[in-house]
């Protein structure tokens, strides 16, 4: 056998059992993405019936740079043109996301839990666990595309289009799972690689975001997320460009492979800085504990979505003229929002999506407890004169009290954003209370998590499953007008959609004890069962 032969040796067995392992979470992955982009093609074609009707529309977005920046340039007036407006860029971002969590999670996840070192004592290469993680991510994004270019034909627009907008996302995807394999090589542990993977797609989408300002459109061809955009699905299909995709994907291949076969297991290029020879005075208890592992990602995650509430803010005032061409469009965004006008009905949409955002942070910090666990960092802390319930707590007060932090910074630099474009410094309250109304909806995730962390810790991935279930319903929902029951599942649906209507309390406070529930069933179930 050759030397490369012998470095992937094992690797179809380890695909398998990689996909055996990820069938739950890829099989939402991959159905979240589909049904977002068939659901907003059906979605639009309901909005929009005729062609006339489309080009009214076109003609609105195509030449504002706020609605640019937010979606993707538009380079046609059909039907199949507006759908890859609109799904491009979040639908790529989910490519990126999941293929940077499914890399982690094979490689350097495996690698600090220690099953790499159990699986490479048998005839398996060293290098098959990287060349296993990379097929099953590149395969989940092939997936994605192959579904949704069956969907978009089955809705009747042009076979030619619809695949080239799904290999235009999945090459994003693509990209990123290569540069994922590469920072599993540079860190130490899976979190560090993770942040360094999501750094790189940050980066890319500010990239993306800086090229719709005036003489700066050359940026859009440094990133990989404006190579999906330049293949111009549906409006003249510049297939050549996913050979910049494609190149980009072999290097960053290529290189993690090279890296891989200088590093020790267990070790990264760029080792973990040592700590203190002692600890912090304030740091003696799993409290303090909690809050320093948890810190950075709070602020990260502060960060971003205040920078989403400005960008809404300042988007607010032109939200008139969208809708404005088609009333359909305006009713949707009305049963999104309220009542009392558009403007308030597409901030209260917006305060929905802070509060998924919210509720995104709330499952991790949870789930962290697992990590914790499952990494064998739990059994240290509770060796010492710490209980079960305790060290949980810990991380439960991070996840309320942080997402509280979260929703208020959303809510204040959106109403600061609005105020300083129109003058009204009175939206900064009203939109700041609707953004925390959402807490109480968003606290249920953290029940959510922390029932499945205490009484099925194997199954603690369908806490993700059930947030993305809820992010399709509150997006394509209203308008596909699901019977109101079916949008009853949601605990969105419950908060008061407010700026626009009437506060009601009754709803948080039902969703309140739902979550103080869930949480008590999952601190009890964690006094009871095995660690590990």
């Amino acid at each position: 056998m050759s030397g490369l032969g012998r470095a992937l040796a094992g690797t179809g067995p380890l695909t398998g059992l990689a996909l055996r392992r990820d069938r739950i979470m890829l099989t939402a992955w991959v159905y979240v993405l589909t049904a977002w982009a068939v659901g907003t093609a059906y979605s639009l074609k309901k909005l929009y019936p005729t062609v006339a009707a489309q080009q009214r529309f076109a003609a609105t977005v195509a030449h504002n740079s706020l609605f640019i920046a937010l979606y993707d340039p538009l380079f046609g007036r059909s039907l199949g043109a507006l759908t890859a407006w609109r799904i491009s860029n979040p639908t790529a971002l989910l490519a990126a996301l999941m293929s940077v969590f499914i890399v982690v999670r094979h490689t350097r996840g495996d690698e600090e839990a220690g099953r790499l070192e159990l699986v490479g004592a048998a005839s398996v290469g060293r290098q098959a666990a990287l060349a296993s993680a990379l097929l099953v991510a590149f395969g989940a994004s092939l997936a994605f595309a192959a579904l949704t270019a069956a969907g978009l034909i089955f809705l009747g627009l042009p076979a030619p289009g619809a695949f080239s907008l799904g290999l235009a996302i999945a090459s994003a995807g693509w990209v990123f799972a290569a540069v994922t394999a590469v920072a599993v090589q540079i860190a130490e542990t899976a979190r560090v690689a993770r942040g360094i993977a999501i750094a790189v797609v940050t980066a890319a989408y500010l990239l993306r975001d800086g090229s719709a300002a005036k003489g700066a459109s050359w940026l859009i061809w440094l990133t990989p997320v404006g190579w999906a955009v330049q293949v111009r699905p549906f409006g003249g299909e510049r297939l050549w460009v996913l050979a910049l995709s494609a190149g980009c994907t072999a290097i960053a291949v290529a290189a993690s492979f090279a890296l891989s076969a200088r590093r020790d297991l267990g070790a990264g290029l760029v080792p973990v800085r040592p700590g203190r020879e002692r600890a912090s005075g304030w740091l003696g208890g799993p409290s303090a504990l909690a809050w320093r592992l948890q810190r950075s990602g709070l602020v990260g995650w502060t960060a971003g979505l205040a920078a989403i509430g400005a960008v809404i803010g300042i988007l607010t005032p032109a939200i008139g003229t969208l809708v404005g061409t088609s009333s359909a469009m305006g009713h949707a965004f009305t049963k999104l929002g309220g009542s009392s006008g558009i403007a308030d009905a597409f901030l209260a949409a917006m305060a929905g999506l802070y509060g998924l955002v919210a509720a995104a942070y709330a499952v991790a910090v949870t789930l962290r407890l697992r990590e914790e666990e499952t990494s064998e960092r739990a059994e240290p802390v509770l060796a010492a004169a710490v209980g079960r319930i305790r060290w949980a707590a810990s991380h439960l007060v991070v996840a309320v009290a942080g997402t509280g932090v979260l929703l208020a910074a959303a809510g204040l630099s959106s109403g600061v954003a609005d105020a300083v474009r129109t003058g009204n410094a009175g939206q900064v309250p009203r939109l700041l209370g609707a953004a925390t109304a959402q807490l109480p909806a968003v606290w249920l995730f953290v029940g959510i998590a922390m029932a499945l962390f205490g009484c099925l810790p194997r199954l603690d991935v369908a806490a993700w499953a059930a947030l993305m279930a809820f992010l399709l319903l509150g997006q394509l929902g209203p308008l596909l007008r699901l019977p109101q029951w079916a949008m009853d599942i949601s605990p969105f649906t419950h908060v008061p959609k407010l700026p626009g209507t009437a506060f009601t309390l009754t709803p948080l406070i039902w969703l309140t004890v739902a979550a103080v529930l869930l949480t008590t069933a999952g601190l009890a179930g964690f006094r009871q069962r095995d660690i590990g």
